[in-house]
C-alpha cells in the first residue's frame, strides 16, 4: 500500500445529462471494474462509488460479491484484488468521514472536468502538491454522465485540474478514459529518473 492518503470517487450526482438537466446516473459494469483496476494499479486507498439511489447501489453491491465472495473469487484473483479497494456510498460526505477517520485529515477535494473553469489547476503543479503533502488525504473526484454540475465545482472543491486536451477539438472522453490519463499524471512513477538510473547502472557494470 502507498504510504500516502490519496483516494478516487466516482460521483454519480450531482452531474448534467445530455439536456444539460441536473440528474443522478446509473452505476455502470465497466466503470465498477475498470476504475477499480486502475485504483489498484496506482496504489490508492480506496474507490469510493457515491450514488444517491438506493437501488443501484443494491444492484452494484450484489455484483461486488460476486468477486469479493462468489464465484468470481476463484475464477480471477486480480479482479477480487481490485474490488477489495470498492467502497460503495450514498453521498460524498460519507466517504469525506471515513477518510478523515482513517487518514486523520478532511480530504482535500480534487475535481476533475472536461470543461474550462476558471481557477483550475495543471497536473504538474497538482502531482508536486500530492508528493509534497504525504500526510493530507485527498480525493480525486470524477464525474459520470455529462460531467459534474457548475455550482458543484464552484463551490464544493478545493481544486480543480484542467481538461485532457487531444490533438483536436474532440473532447468527450469516457470517464474510464479520462481517469486512466489522470491517474497517470499525477500519480506515474518518475520514468525518466528510472531510466536514468538503469542506464547510470549498465554504464558501472562495463
Amino acid at each position: 500500500m502507498a504510504e500516502d492518503w490519496i483516494y478516487l470517487g466516482l460521483l454519480h450526482y450531482p452531474v448534467y445529462n445530455k439536456q444539460k438537466e441536473v440528474v443522478a446516473s446509473a452505476i455502470t459494469n465497466l466503470d465498477l471494474h475498470d476504475l477499480a483496476r486502475l485504483s489498484a494499479t496506482y496504489q490508492l486507498r480506496r474507490y469510493y462509488v457515491i450514488n444517491p439511489l438506493e437501488l443501484q447501489r443494491f444492484l452494484a453491491e450484489k455484483l461486488l460479491l460476486h468477486w469479493l465472495e462468489g464465484p468470481g473469487k476463484e475464477y480471477n484473483w486480480t479482479r477480487t484484488r481490485a474490488f477489495e479497494l470498492v467502497r460503495i456510498v450514498a453521498d460524498l460526505n460519507t466517504a469525506i468521514e471515513e477518510i478523515k477517520e482513517a487518514s486523520g485529515t478532511t480530504p482535500k477535494l480534487i475535481a476533475t472536468t472536461a470543461r474550462k473553469t476558471p481557477g483550475q489547476i495543471g497536473y504538474a503543479q497538482m502531482k508536486e502538491i500530492l508528493k509534497n503533502n504525504p500526510s493530507q488525504s485527498f480525493l480525486i473526484l470524477f464525474g459520470t454522465g455529462w460531467g459534474l454540475t457548475r455550482e458543484f465545482l464552484e463551490n464544493e472543491v478545493d481544486y480543480i485540474l484542467e481538461p485532457i486536451q487531444g490533438r483536436g477539438d474532440y473532447n468527450h472522453l469516457s470517464v474510464r478514459g479520462a481517469s486512466a490519463i489522470i491517474l497517470d499524471r499525477l500519480l506515474a512513477i518518475d520514468r525518466n529518473q528510472k531510466s536514468g538510473q538503469n542506464n547510470s547502472s549498465k554504464g558501472v557494470g562495463k
